[in-house]
């Protein structure tokens, strides 16, 4: 039974800090960008 508590807060810690990973590329403006990358192909230059 002791296991089962300990993976239940491994498996919170870790989802934890995915959730704060996340909320972090949120906060700095990793996702802001959502036109650029759509068009990006369509000007690229073939050597």
């Amino acid at each position: 039974m002791n296991i089962i508590f300990l993976l239940i807060g491994i498996s919170l810690s870790v989802a934890l800090t995915f959730l704060g990973a996340f909320l972090w590329a949120v906060r700095s403006g990793q996702y802001e960008d959502d036109y650029t990358p759509s068009v990006r192909m369509l000007f690229d230059d073939e050597d």
